[in-house]
Parts: C-alpha cells; structure tokens; sequence
C-alpha cells in the first residue's frame, strides 16, 4: 500500500506567481475532514513550509486557512525575483509538487 499524501485528500493543489516576489500555494480540500487534517497547524506550518521550500526565515511565511472554502493558502518569498536570470519557473507553476506529494504520515501529530 502507498503511503498517502496531502494530494489524496484535495480537489487540486497548485501554486502560483502572487508578483515578482511571491509564490502562492492552495490546497482545494475534498471535504470538511480532508480540511481539518491539512489545515491543523500540527500537522501543517510555517515551518513544516520552510523545509519543504528551502525558505531562510519561516516567519515569513504566511498561512491563511480558510474553512468556510476548505482551503488553506500559503505565501513565501520567491526565491529568486520573478523574469531573473536564475528563475526556473517564471510562472511559479510547478511549485505546488512538493506540498502535494507530502506525506500525511509526515506530520508531527496523527493526521485525522
């Protein structure tokens, strides 16, 4: 059995550009349970997002959760300015994978 990941419990999960300095990611719950476990803070933080992008300083982060949609909402610094030399992904399209593909087993306290 594969193990299951937050992408198991959501509509979709993407990213995208929010301007030449942030990077958006949403998780479209399935339902009100699939909600609460990606949006427990014990299972899913600044920090938990840090190590997943590689963000410096995770207070910069900012995670909004939204149950009235069954969404949560994560913003970060890009990590290069949008359109620089060194942007891989002008568009911040593929920045959803990792968050999508983590594990619910990964979390600090048993997913719901």
């Amino acid at each position: 059995m594969t193990a299951r990941v937050i992408a198991d419990l959501a509509h979709e999960v993407r990213s995208k550009n929010a301007g030449p300095f942030w990077v958006t990611l949403e998780i479209f719950a399935r339902d009100a349970d699939g909600y609460a476990t990606v949006a427990d803070p014990g299972f899913l933080d600044e920090s938990v997002i840090a190590s997943l992008y590689g963000v410096p300083d995770p207070r910069t982060i900012q995670v909004f959760r939204i149950p009235e949609l069954n969404v949560v909402k994560i913003s970060f610094p890009r990590p290069v300015t949008q359109g620089s030399l060194l942007d891989r992904d002008v568009h911040a399209g593929q920045h959803h994978v990792p968050l999508a593909l983590m594990p619910l087993s990964s979390s600090r306290s048993s997913p719901r």
